[in-house]
């Protein structure tokens, strides 16, 4: 594997490339950052009253993708991750211009959910921090949402994601970019009123050291130590006195603050009363800046995968655990499915690696929807597996796995929407055929089998002598290559 790695953060306010350099050391392995791109694109201020992003504003991100996607000439799919967070979200318009922003980046965007954003904002900020043994409250407030993170060591313990930004606060509240006492307390008060859901919860977990890891915080923090507002950190006084400031003059003027930068001038109202806001509903006394942050977070997730650390198989085994599913049939599928997948000559596709781990995540999980009910329980399972709450999974791949969930037994004709590649279709072909053998819920042990496949056509080779004493499971089989005829594929089952 080549030794850099790059992550794309897809904020509602700011694009952020970031590339690092991975030095192992025996063992371990660290990150080096190597270079860093960003582009001021607001993609929140572009959308209209409707939630979809307006043209001109597509544009302008699509341009930013570009010169991103130059930078990453020659970088392999498997090292690069990017990640679209809120404003990608709520736009009602996103997948229509999803498909034009990943060929203006000439890499797949995840849309990831304000959970997993959360999640890997936290992996991002403690990697600049000490080892320490006291929990941490992590806030990021972005411009499109905030999200509220308390863990100790590397886990989080508390995850949240509000739609809330200081872009999008800012708008409702400081049209015009004018400011007044009434405004900013109307917006303080709106803040308040979402952070209030999860406040009980977070007190009751408690923390003893709080971080901000946005460019709202760190702006905030600069203004406040270089203008004398604060002799150290950001605290709820230097924020009043900096909001008293800001009503008096009714603007945000930059030659009146040292500390603050061009792009910060348009939201920092926003940000003051969310910040503002999440002190006094938490009872924040004092917040560092934290250098980590989401793109850091996604290097760091990448990392994890490439050492066979992927947090996705952390999340499988703790949902078979939560869901007590039989893991020695969901054993004999993945192992039966992968077995078959491998036959089919799919090695040399970028994709297929992701699609191969999908496929052995599925099979662990395909009877998850049984807690629900036994009929139709593959469609209770592909639900479950679309909207759980996965940390390491983005909404692309929670998607697949549903995917294969609802297409592992039944007609076909239900999971076209999902709209599957060739790849995908055998994919799911795999996993139909391992759970109709498996049906006794016994391994098959080294019982010979070959599956292939050509354009449209896959052909089984199984032994006669297997079937003959199995007169379910060959009806069974003429029935999956009806199923398979009509949805558009040619499957052939050779008895030998």
């Amino acid at each position: 594997m080549d030794n850099r790695l790059a992550s794309i953060d897809l904020g509602s306010n700011t694009f952020r490339l970031s590339i690092g350099r991975i030095v192992r050391h025996g063992d371990t392995a660290q990150i080096y950052a190597e270079d860093k791109l960003r582009e001021l694109v607001a993609l929140a201020n572009g959308l209209d009253e409707h939630k979809r992003i307006n043209a001109a504003t597509m544009e302008q991100a699509l341009a930013a993708l570009r010169r991103f996607g130059e930078r990453l000439q020659g970088f392999s799919p498997a090292n690069v991750r990017a990640v679209a967070t809120n404003t990608f979200r709520v736009a009602r318009n996103a997948a229509e211009f999803l498909p034009a922003a990943e060929r203006a980046l000439g890499f797949p965007i995840e849309i990831i959910s304000g959970q997993e954003e959360a999640r890997l904002i936290y992996l991002g900020v403690i990697q600049d921090l000490p080892p320490s043994s006291q929990r941490r409250l992590v806030i990021d407030i972005g411009g499109g949402s905030t999200e509220f993170v308390i863990g100790l060591g590397d886990h989080p313990l508390e995850l949240a994601s509000l739609e809330l930004g200081c872009t999008t606060l800012t708008r409702q509240f400081f049209p015009q970019g004018r400011i007044t006492a009434a405004r900013m307390s109307q917006a303080i008060l709106a803040a308040r009123g979402a952070i209030e859901t999860i406040a009980s919860r977070y007190r009751s977990t408690g923390w003893q050291e709080a971080y901000g890891s946005s460019g709202t915080a760190k702006g905030l923090l600069a203004i406040l130590l270089e203008n004398g507002l604060s002799p150290r950190d950001i605290t709820l006084e230097g924020m009043e006195r900096l909001r008293a400031a800001l009503v008096s003059a009714g603007e945000v003027r930059l030659h009146d603050w040292a500390g603050l930068k061009p792009e910060r001038v348009p939201v920092l109202p926003g940000g003051l009363a969310i910040m503002i806001a999440a002190f006094q509903e938490l009872g924040i006394e004092r917040m560092r800046a934290g250098d980590g942050a989401l793109r850091i977070g996604v290097l760091h997730d990448l990392l994890g995968r490439d050492s066979h650390q992927d947090r996705r198989d952390e999340t499988v085994r703790q949902i078979r655990g939560r869901y007590q599913l039989d893991t020695a049939q969901a054993g004999f599928v993945r192992t039966l499915a992968l077995r078959l997948f491998d036959q089919l000559g799919l090695a040399a596709e970028p994709d297929t690696p992701e699609l191969r781990r999908a496929l052995a995540w599925t099979a662990e999980l395909h009877e998850i929807g049984l807690v629900i009910a036994r009929d139709d329980y593959h469609k209770h399972s592909a639900y479950i597996l679309e909207h759980a709450d996965m940390p390491g999974f983005s909404r692309d791949d929670q998607r697949l796995l549903a995917f294969l969930a609802l297409g592992h037994q039944g007609r076909l004709a239900k999971v076209r929407c999902y709209a599957p590649d060739r790849a995908r279709w055998l994919a799911l072909c795999c996993l139909r055929l391992a759970v109709l053998l498996l049906r006794r819920r016994e391994p098959l042990g080294a019982l010979p089998l070959t599956l292939q496949a050509w354009d449209q056509r896959i052909t089984l080779e199984i032994p006669a002598h297997w079937l003959a004493t199995r007169p379910l499971s060959g009806l069974q089989l003429k029935k999956e290559a009806t199923i398979w005829r009509k949805a558009g594929f040619v499957l052939d089952i050779i008895e030998r």
